[in-house]
C-alpha cells in the first residue's frame, strides 16, 4: 500500500447527496429506446422502459467548462483524491419492477467505499457508489453499484 488515502478522505464513505426527484414520461422513454436501438414493442411504445433508461435521468446538468477533459463532471460526493485519472471499474444492476410512464423516481446516491490497491503502474485508488432508485411511496426500484478507479 502506497498510504494515499488519508483519515479524512475515508470519513467521506457513507456520505451520500440529497435525494432527487424525476418524473419518468412516455415520450423520455420513447425518445430512449429509439436513441439506444431498442427493439421490443413495450420500450418504443414508452410503456416500460428499457434497462439503462435510469442513468441519465439523474446526472446533474453543468456547463460545458465545469467538465473535466474527459467529458465527465466531478462527482461532489468524493474528497479531493490525489490520482486524477478515472476509468470505469464495473457496474452492476439490480432491477426490483420495470420502471413506467407515469412513475415519479427518487434517486439517492452514496459513497459507499474507498480504498486503494497497487497494480503494475502504481498506485490505484477505487471508489463505489450506490444508487437506490425508488418510487415516491418507497416501493424500490432498482439498486445500481458502480466502481471506479483512479490512476
Amino acid at each position: 500500500m502506497s498510504g494515499l488515502l488519508t483519515p479524512e478522505m475515508l470519513a467521506h464513505v457513507g456520505r451520500g447527496r440529497p435525494p432527487r426527484t424525476e418524473p419518468v414520461t412516455r415520450r423520455d422513454i420513447r425518445k430512449y429506446a429509439i436513441a439506444s436501438g431498442q427493439r421490443l414493442r413495450k420500450y418504443l411504445d414508452g410503456d416500460e422502459a428499457p434497462p439503462l433508461f435510469h442513468v441519465a435521468l439523474f446526472w446533474d446538468v453543468v456547463e460545458k467548462d465545469d467538465l473535466l477533459p474527459d467529458g465527465v463532471s466531478v462527482d461532489p460526493l468524493l474528497p479531493d483524491l490525489p490520482l486524477k485519472r478515472a476509468m470505469a471499474g464495473g457496474i452492476t444492476v439490480r432491477y426490483h419492477r420495470p420502471v413506467r410512464p407515469g412513475d415519479t423516481l427518487v434517486a439517492v446516491r452514496t459513497l459507499t467505499d474507498l480504498y486503494e490497491k497497487t497494480g503494475r503502474s502504481g498506485a490505484l485508488l477505487f471508489y463505489e457508489v450506490t444508487l437506490e432508485i425508488t418510487l415516491e411511496s418507497g416501493e424500490p426500484v432498482l439498486t445500481e453499484k458502480t466502481t471506479r478507479l483512479l490512476r
